[in-house]
Formats: structure tokens, C-alpha cells, sequence
């Protein structure tokens, strides 16, 4: 494999992102295939905090996207993470895992207190993230809902997403 570039979202990408993220989730089974709407709804409405694109031999093979969360009452520094899209092909090679360091990072260099998804613990456990009940989605199991703490502040509550999290099946 060539070397991987990871870098924020340029212009001009957008096309690419939304051609990439549709082929990532064309075969999951929980996918609605919203997830390339929700990028576009989210960076149109002001909400794509932090876009982030892996770069192959000059194609997008990557992409990760962070947006505001709200956290019961507190709605100031805590993101959520997702979609996250890598190329089928490229999958199960850490490409994922490479963004979303990198964003983490990235929101931690904002004084951000932290990160917030919902995916599967086997997954996103390696990259610090956990589940204790005490953050809710609701109609989701506890143990889908994860979280990471920059600092002593642990969240608890009901997570919200921004409003793009509720674009239709296209």
C-alpha cells in the first residue's frame, strides 16, 4: 500500500466524500443510506466541526466527520463522530482507526471535552472509546452508545445529535 495522507477537507472534495461514503455503507445491513446526506446536511448547515479525508496516490480512500453534540443540558465541546467511511478494498487495514486518532487529536488541540458515537464497542474500544450507561440514545442499547472523555468530565445524559442525523432515507 502506497503512503496515506490524512488531511482536513478541501474544497473541492465534496464530490469524492459523498461518492466515497455511499460505496462504504452500500453493504452494511444497519446502514439507511442517509450517511452521505447527513455529510452534505451537516456541512451545509454549518455543523461539520471537523472533516477529515485520508488521501491515496491522490484519491480519497478515507473520511471521517465530527459535528456538535448536545449531552442532556451541556451543548458546548463535546462532538459526535460519524459517519466514518473507508473504501471497501481498504477496509480492515487501519485507515479508520488512523482518522479517527487524528480527529481526536485535532478536537483535543480545540479544548474540546470530548467525543460521542454510536457503532459497535469491538470496533471503537480500541480507540479509547467506552460505554456505561450513563450516555443514552434512545431506542439504542446502552452499550452502542460510546464515549470518550478528554478530561475528568464524564458525560451523562441523553446525546443529540445535530439536526442532519435526521435526513430521510434518500
Amino acid at each position: 500500500m502506497s503512503e496515506l495522507h490524512i488531511r482536513p477537507e478541501r474544497p473541492g472534495d465534496e464530490d469524492a466524500i459523498h461518492a466515497l461514503t455511499a460505496r462504504a455503507f452500500e453493504t452494511m445491513p444497519f446502514s439507511s443510506g442517509t450517511e452521505p446526506a447527513i455529510i452534505r446536511a451537516l456541512r451545509g448547515s454549518g455543523n461539520l466541526a471537523l472533516s477529515l479525508v485520508a488521501e491515496q496516490d491522490g484519491r480519497v480512500v478515507g473520511h471521517v466527520a465530527f459535528s456538535p453534540v448536545r449531552i442532556g443540558d451541556v451543548s458546548d465541546g463535546w462532538f459526535g463522530l460519524g459517519p466514518i467511511s473507508v473504501m471497501p478494498e481498504l477496509q480492515r487495514h487501519g485507515i479508520g482507526k488512523l482518522l479517527i486518532r487524528e480527529g481526536l487529536d485535532r478536537l483535543k488541540e480545540r479544548n474540546a471535552k470530548g467525543c460521542a458515537l454510536i457503532g459497535d464497542p469491538d470496533v471503537y474500544r480500541s480507540s479509547g472509546f467506552t460505554s456505561d450507561g450513563a450516555l443514552v440514545y434512545e431506542g439504542v442499547d446502552a452499550k452502542y452508545v460510546q464515549w470518550i472523555a478528554f478530561s475528568d468530565e464524564e458525560p451523562r445524559g441523553h446525546l443529540t445529535f445535530a439536526p442532519a442525523f435526521d435526513v430521510k432515507t434518500p
